[in-house]
């Protein structure tokens, strides 16, 4: 069974919404990158050096990593080699096959919940890559599950922030813990949990200021609000989840590195997908971080973050070519 088949299959027992939302949201990316391979294929048809150093220049155009190519495109010519494979058409399912490998890693990429009580989630990362729009739309995802959730406004820093997330809790329909502009962080995290103890609350979801240039008082910071969350929940918090805007490729790449050394993040969410051509930035991060993308955002409404799935996102980004695959398998069943 091909490959593209069995995705096919997979993909066929998930939400039809879910999968309208990964192929749609990585239409700029399908077209920046897959596009490019097919013709690329069909121009070349034969798998020699060349053909294999086309490739990948469209990978590393695609933000997929110089590193994560030369590993890619290694397996690829053994691959080649031991399957005795000569026709470059027959290198698109293989080439995706390993995408889906090097998505999916060994880090699990669901969502570590306190079973027991609170979960605490807390947010970190740069101004400007979509936190507080993540921490909204996050916090409609549990909400329509059922769970109560609450929001701490924890960066006292940025002008508006607190006003941002304010919007979004009420856009929701959650409350939002907060206080004076400029503040102390500390102060309204032990607020947060205060309240979401008294109110009964299933998740709190955390703000935090986002800062690089004095990184030294923001990590002084972050630890002070872990060391006062912890007091107050034990084993908290439960997630760390660092945004990233995948517009800005590998500046997010480096972002993450800079970032996630010193913050314990334990997992991803990438924003703003559906603005890029080069959605090979979710597998770049993947390979060189070793930790999970767990949502991805794919869109601009409430219900387009996604929780990260590896075949999803591969069905997306080759949607056209396993179309074309279904139409070709069909034709002599109609004749």
């Amino acid at each position: 069974m091909s490959f593209f088949k069995k995705l096919r299959e997979s993909i066929a027992s998930k939400t039809e919404s879910v999968t309208k939302q990964f192929r749609d949201g990585l239409e700029k990316s399908r077209k920046g990158f897959v596009e490019k391979v097919t013709e690329l294929v069909t121009r070349r048809k034969k798998i020699d050096e060349e053909f294999f150093e086309e490739l990948e220049e469209i990978l590393i155009g695609a933000d997929v990593g110089v590193n994560t190519v030369m590993k890619l495109i290694d397996d690829l010519r053994a691959e080649v080699k031991q399957r005795r494979i000569e026709n470059a058409s027959e290198l698109q399912p293989l080439l995706s096959e390993k995408l889906t490998q090097l998505l999916r890693g060994d880090e699990d990429s669901e969502m570590h919940l306190n079973p027991y009580g609170i979960s605490v989630i807390l947010f970190v990362g740069v101004n400007g890559v979509g936190k507080t729009t993540t921490i909204g739309k996050l916090a409609h995802f549990y909400k329509q599950q059922g769970k109560k959730v609450i929001l701490a406004a924890g960066d006292t820093f940025r002008a508006g922030a607190i006003e941002q997330l304010e919007v979004w809790g009420n856009r929701v329909g959650v409350d939002v813990i907060k206080q004076q502009a400029g503040s102390d962080p500390a102060a309204v995290m032990f607020d947060a949990v205060q309240a979401a103890k008294q109110r009964g609350a299933d998740i709190l979801l955390c703000d935090t200021a986002g800062r690089l240039q004095n990184k030294s008082n923001l990590m002084e910071e972050l630890n002070k609000i872990y060391r006062v969350i912890q007091r107050e929940i034990p084993g908290a918090p439960h997630e760390v989840l660092m945004v990233l805007d995948a517009t800005t490729g590998q500046n997010a790449l480096s972002q993450a590195k800079l970032f996630g050394e010193k913050s314990g993040v334990t997992g991803l969410v990438l924003t703003k997908l559906d603005g890029t051509a080069k959605g090979g930035i979710v597998i770049a991060i993947r390979q060189e971080l070793s930790l999970p993308v767990k949502f991805v955002g794919l869109g601009e409404k409430m219900e387009d973050l996604q929780k990260f799935d590896s075949e999803q996102f591969v069905h997306g980004l080759f949607a056209g070519l396993i179309a074309e695959e279904e139409e070709a398998e069909g034709e002599p069943n109609e004749a």
